[in-house]
């Protein structure tokens, strides 16, 4: 017993892995704050590069990613991913849910995450190459979707809130829209864009469908966005009530910008 606890690191690594980038988190157990974060981008070339190559590199380049943990988590940050309620639920048949929103193949792997207590499951296909070169480099691992994390989080703080709201979770290739009302999912679906013009396109378009009139509905923008860029600007050109994600309640010593940048790695 009493090696066991000599044994404890009293630490987690939370590593988000995606296309474009690799990004991890060191989590202090006791206080359950994170006490270290990095962010390290992929290029166009990098890209093209085997996983297994790139990822040893990055290995080799940050040792703290081999010291010793007690938790180790993987999130897989993609837009292969969509929310099924529990209801209409069946895990035989992981792969119809995902055929209208995403390009399946017979030989995808998928698997689903249960979202907290609110009776609905997120299916999605992770990165099954990642996965094995974290099985060689850990031997055992969690590992969950950026989307539930994401959703939860929004779900947990719309409590006794009866407005409707929508967020966008903005990433480098595609951005999510969600919905929430009191807790209530009322919409996600995810975006591929490249431009700020894609951007607010499909923002307005999501709004019509919902019938949320840009004058009134409040919108706030979390993940890789400021204030001065161009994306923010062209959504406060047209909906009158946005803002930047508030994360000034979130007790940690990163700024105010890693902390929307990061806001599932630092939530999960």
């Amino acid at each position: 017993m009493n090696n066991a606890i000599t044994d404890k690191t009293y630490k987690r690594l939370v590593i988000q892995v995606s296309l474009n980038g690799f990004s991890f988190c060191i989590v202090d157990t006791l206080s359950e704050k994170p006490i270290a974060l990095k962010n390290i981008h992929f290029d166009a070339f990098q890209r093209s590069a085997n996983i297994n190559d790139l990822y040893s590199l990055v290995f080799s380049e940050n040792p703290e990613l081999l010291n010793k943990y007690d938790e180790i988590s993987i999130i897989h940050s993609n837009n292969l991913s969509t929310f099924v309620p529990t209801a209409l639920f069946d895990a035989d048949y992981l792969g119809s849910y995902l055929q209208y929103n995403t390009k399946v193949f017979d030989t995808d792997f998928f698997t689903f995450d249960k979202v907290g207590s609110y009776d609905m499951n997120n299916v999605y296909i992770p990165y099954v190459n990642m996965n094995n070169f974290f099985i060689d480099k850990f031997g055992s691992f969690d590992y969950k979707h950026a989307n539930t994390i994401l959703v939860s989080k929004l779900l947990d703080v719309s409590k006794n809130n009866d407005e409707r709201k929508m967020f966008v979770h903005k990433s480098e290739s595609h951005f999510e829209i969600v919905v929430i009302q009191n807790q209530k999912l009322l919409f996600f679906n995810s975006f591929d864009y490249k431009t700020p013009e894609d951007f607010i396109y499909y923002i307005l378009f999501t709004a019509e469908q919902l019938q949320l009139n840009p004058e009134n509905f409040k919108l706030e923008i979390i993940g890789d966005c400021t204030s001065e860029d161009e994306y923010f600007s062209i959504a406060y050109k047209y909906i009158r009530n946005v803002q930047l994600y508030d994360v000034s309640s979130v007790q940690n010593s990163f700024s105010d910008r890693e902390k929307r940048e990061h806001f599932i790695l630092l939530h999960s």
